[in-house]
């Protein structure tokens, strides 16, 4: 089985971001993790009236994951229900290094144009207690 291509994990990102709960900024993202095993996971922004309960979609779709027992990732989309780009946050960073450093973080420039950040490059000197 061959893996999706950046495309194909953009569009799954784009179609789960529909499903986001967003009544407050009315900003709908979605995530589309590729992980070790070849699974994709998705996650979508879900909102709360109390803006610090709020939770990104990049951390929905690492939870999901690890609730599945998933740990492992190689790529993570990250695009807007229009299919713009838009960037990790840094809550989100954080949580991605946690799993991988060198994870590829896939999302949109405001050309359209597909564009590729390691996230050592978003998070450089991050915090870990890993020792790695």
């Amino acid at each position: 089985m061959t893996d999706p291509s950046d495309e194909d994990l953009l569009s799954m990102a784009a179609e789960t971001a529909k499903n986001s709960y967003s009544p407050y900024s009315r900003i709908k993202v979605g995530a589309a993790i590729l992980a070790e095993n070849g699974e994709i996971i998705v996650g979508t922004n879900v909102e709360n009236s109390s803006y610090g309960l709020s939770m990104c979609a990049e951390r929905v779709a690492v939870f999901t994951a690890v609730s599945r027992g998933i740990t492992k990732f190689r790529k993570i989309a990250v695009i807007l229900e229009n299919k713009q780009g838009i960037m990790p946050c840094g809550a989100c960073r954080q949580v991605l290094r946690e799993f991988n450093n060198d994870i590829m973080v896939i999302t949109r420039d405001n050309k359209g144009d597909i564009v590729r950040f390691h996230l050592a490059d978003l998070l450089p000197h991050s915090f870990t207690l890993k020792g790695d």
